[in-house]
């Protein structure tokens, strides 16, 4: 570990001066340190060349962090500032310990499938990106529904008039998946939840699906309504009619420090009060 790159949520106010404590650390033990804002969507950041990745925010950073780190084998160190932390579970206060196991290469880290998202039109790829939560298509700012086309591996699954339909990951299934009524999934499981957004038939029911799946998605004419295509929720490219958007497993999963499967069921418990039932 030689370099490592801290990523500020700039609206988070604590943020600043946690990521001059780390970096103060980082240099005690031999490491560069440089710092860059997220929410700064212009800046476009070369992430090769470091060892390593913190992120001071909530999910959402490290959902940046995931899309830059991934392809390049960087590990993730999300120290939670934000409010649900279902996938930065490191505690501002607490953040010393665990930093020191890391470097030790003590810390367990698990790594995350994600997706990746096509746009083909006319034969041509127009669109690349990927995602660690969600890949959604849906109508955008107005009360129409999409008409879309959906293919699992050779299969349809029919047409879906919605407004519009979530990929998610497990990692991604306690986000708008969960909120549109999707299943959530064990983070380390090798599935892909698949969700409609409000179908207009009560029979349409989220599915969960192989995680080696291939869905092809169609946009089918929907009535002058805008189709928006979103990744991670941070990523977006407006949609054409007889557009298909390709979503499979990514070739590289993201690594993410203290995110295990006991700090997901305790972000269960304390972020979504999950109990069970009743208590005698």
């Amino acid at each position: 570990m030689k370099k490592c790159i801290i990523i500020i949520n700039k609206f988070k106010k604590d943020a600043s001066v946690l990521a001059g404590q780390i970096a103060s650390f980082l240099e005690s033990n031999n490491i560069l340190s440089s710092c860059i804002i997220f929410g700064n969507e212009k800046d476009i950041v070369d992430f090769s060349g470091f060892s390593f990745a913190v992120t001071l925010g909530g999910d959402g950073t490290v959902l940046y962090a995931a899309r830059q780190c991934a392809p390049l084998y960087i590990p993730v160190f999300p120290v939670n500032l934000g409010e649900f932390g279902f996938i930065a579970g490191i505690s501002p206060s607490g953040w010393k310990e665990p930093m020191k196991e890391f470097l030790a290469g003590k810390l367990r880290l698990d790594r995350r499938m994600m997706l990746k998202t096509d746009v083909v039109r006319r034969n041509e790829v127009v669109y690349t990106s990927t995602s660690l939560n969600d890949t959604v298509i849906k109508v955008a700012g107005s009360a129409k529904l999409a008409e879309l086309d959906v293919v699992c591996n050779d299969y349809s699954l029919g047409r879906f008039r919605s407004d519009g339909i979530i990929t998610a990951t497990p990692t991604g299934s306690t986000a708008y998946s969960a909120a549109a009524g999707g299943p959530i999934a064990d983070p380390l499981l090798d599935v892909i939840v698949f969700s409609p957004i409000c179908p207009f038939s009560l029979s349409n029911r989220p599915l969960v699906l192989s995680g080696d799946s291939e869905l092809e998605v169609t946009v089918k004419d929907s009535r002058g309504a805008e189709i928006l295509l979103t990744c991670d929720g941070q990523e977006s490219f407006p949609l054409k009619t007889e557009d298909v958007i390709v979503i499979k497993r990514n070739d590289n999963e993201v690594r993410l420090a203290g995110c295990g499967k006991s700090e997901f069921y305790t972000a269960l418990r304390s972020k979504l009060n999950w109990s069970g039932g009743p208590h005698a």
